[in-house]
């Protein structure tokens, strides 16, 4: 008998596999929905009232670089990808294994497996070893793989797994060193630059080596126009593609490194104004797959330094959420795409049966009010550091309550905030 208990959650407006939303209830046993729509509670049911708010699946956060659970839960994510890059790296089954398990009892994590041998970009790791210990995709980490014929091998023996193989967008030879884009504030600022050009010539190579060898390739950072139509043509005609953005890229171009602020150095660095309009453009036209936050928080160590010499990344998995939203207020898509975007696109791509309202899905559930205020606070997050691009910048749109597999989570920090 499970110990899980029942759970209905009513009164609220649900977001639909088919992008529709309708108010209505939904049920869940055993960590599973059971019905949704016209639904009452049975007796001994937990009951939540989702007074007249959105009920959405658990987001499904693709490409996180650390298990944040504090961050995680106040952002409404139930289940999150972990990248390889980790100390000691995800390239033997053990550390795979002891990942996939590190996130019980309250979030599901799903680990990339490194594509090589301490992410080096030479040698295979034990891919199928590791897919056998729960990894749900390969990922080449931080950087490309430089070594075309390495990557061909990759991507073979991933049509064979039938693993998709998640890559870095940025031709290494070029970018060096660099930590920004080759343009007019990389030079005032005077900063180390590669043109944004390295994306559209890396996306190029593995496009065309995915083809050779019938794989599946996930683009985890499309950030430019060039990159993006080149991702585009390969959709139209045919190829396993999919791309994902972080919300920085859509938000931000690079003139917001003006104040020369660390917490601006991403990887890869932002990009021109055009560019920002085009990645808006590829989510709004589907030629974006995944919307994901890069979690990776960095403490004062790594980001209180010149801006060369720091680190890059920013903890987004509380921001994710509402800066999605603000492209449903704004009019670039409908709700129901921007759940597609953050729970039910990268739930398929990791094969997990989740991230969408359905009979006989996993009970990740959400409850949220878009529309409520809040401002971002570096110094008040729940992640492990806060080192966010969007600090004391007004938002709307926070979690209400979360549900993994049907039992509450992360109430008390959502009580407290």
């Amino acid at each position: 008998m499970s110990s899980v208990t029942p759970l209905t959650i009513t009164g609220g407006q649900l977001v639909l596999p088919d992008g529709g939303v309708t108010p209505g209830a939904i049920r869940c046993v055993d960590g599973h929905i059971v019905a949704l729509g016209d639904v009452a509670p049975q007796p001994g049911d937990r009951v939540h009232d989702a007074a007249g708010k959105v009920i959405a699946p658990g987001l499904v956060d693709i490409g996180v670089f650390a298990i944040d659970k504090p961050a995680f839960h106040f952002g409404g994510i139930t289940r999150a990808a972990l990248m390889p890059d980790q100390d000691p790296p995800l390239d033997v089954p053990a550390r795979v294994r002891f990942a996939a398990q590190s996130g019980k009892p309250d979030l599901w994590v799903h680990p990339f497996a490194a594509a090589t041998r301490d992410l080096a970009g030479d040698r295979l790791a034990e891919i199928a070893l590791m897919r056998d210990a729960g990894a749900r995709a390969i990922a080449t980490g931080r950087a490309w793989i430089a070594d075309s014929g390495t990557m061909l091998r990759l991507l073979q023996y991933a049509a064979m797994l039938d693993l998709v193989v998640c890559t870095h967008t940025e031709d290494a030879g070029i970018t060096g060193c660099a930590v920004a884009t080759s343009g007019e504030m990389a030079t005032r600022l005077g900063l180390p630059a590669a043109p944004a050009a390295a994306e559209a010539l890396a996306i190029t190579r593995d496009l065309a080596l995915a083809e050779l060898a019938g794989a599946r390739i996930h683009f985890r950072n499309v950030t430019t126009a060039a990159g993006l139509d080149l991702v585009r043509a390969a959709k139209a005609r045919g190829v396993p593609v999919t791309a994902g953005v972080s919300p920085a890229y859509f938000m931000l171009s690079d003139l917001a490194m003006a104040e020369f602020r660390t917490f601006m150095h991403l990887s890869p660095p932002l990009r021109s104004e055009a560019d920002r309009k085009a990645v808006l453009a590829a989510v709004a036209d589907g030629t974006i797959d995944v919307i994901g936050s890069g979690h990776d928080p960095r403490g004062p160590e790594d980001k209180r330094l010149p801006f060369a010499d720091s680190e890059p990344g920013m903890a987004g998995a509380e921001t994710l959420l509402p800066l999605t939203l603000s492209l449903v207020r704004d009019g670039v898509i409908t709700l129901g795409r921007a759940f597609a975007l953050l729970a039910a696109n990268p739930a398929r791509l990791l094969g997990v049966n989740a991230g969408r309202l359905e009979v006989g899905a996993q009970a990740d559930l959400a409850v949220i009010d878009p529309d409520r205020p809040w401002i971002v606070d570096s110094d008040k997050m729940a992640a492990s550091a806060g080192n966010t691009p969007f600090d004391k910048q007004p938002v709307q749109g926070r979690v209400l309550a979360l549900f993994k597999g049907g039992s509450p989570v992360g109430a008390k920090k959502r009580a407290a905030s």
